[in-house]
């Protein structure tokens, strides 16, 4: 009861600090403000602004490409699936040992029996090729994004706060 209380609170701290931050679609894929930058400094101060800007929007499209990398990729949905609830049943029914036949069967013998399956299984998924598609993709499609979308108006009363 405790650990579900603890999950609302979290998915509603998330939602009130990250989601706050979300543009909406109209504004995000506004075709009107797409253009080319001039200059270098002109693209890089776009990408700072837009960054800041579409932060919310920008961590949608890390999280829907993880969770694409996820389901694109079976081995890796089951090794972690296998590594996660094998710790999440070793800690609930394994913290007594047990007698089976003549050997006793500790907590310890099954962390290293998950782990020498588990690590084996989660090494032939490839994870680290998975993260490095993610962070190449996010980049990709971030930086494009946030290089060619014009900053609004706004962008404008912004600096002159800043130098207020």
């Amino acid at each position: 009861m405790e650990a579900a209380l603890r999950v609302a609170e979290t998915l509603k701290s998330f939602r009130e600090t990250r989601l706050s931050a979300l543009r909406s679609p109209t504004e995000f894929f506004d075709f009107h403000r797409i253009s080319r930058p001039a200059d270098m400094n002109q693209a890089t101060s776009r990408v700072s602004y837009n960054t800041r800007y579409f932060s919310g929007n920008y961590g949608v499209i890390v999280a829907a490409l993880g969770v694409y990398a996820l389901l694109t990729n079976p081995t890796l949905l089951i090794a972690i699936a296998f590594l996660v609830g094998g710790f999440a049943a070793i800690n609930k029914f394994g913290p007594d040992p047990l007698q089976v036949g003549e050997h006793v069967v500790t907590q310890k013998s099954l962390y290293t029996v998950l782990f020498v399956v588990g690590i084996p299984l989660l090494w032939f998924a490839s994870p680290l090729s998975t993260i490095f598609w993610i962070v190449g993709a996010s980049a990709l499609l971030i930086l494009a994004h946030a290089c060619v979308m014009e900053p609004g108006i706004e962008s404008e009363y912004a600096q002159v706060s800043d130098s207020v």
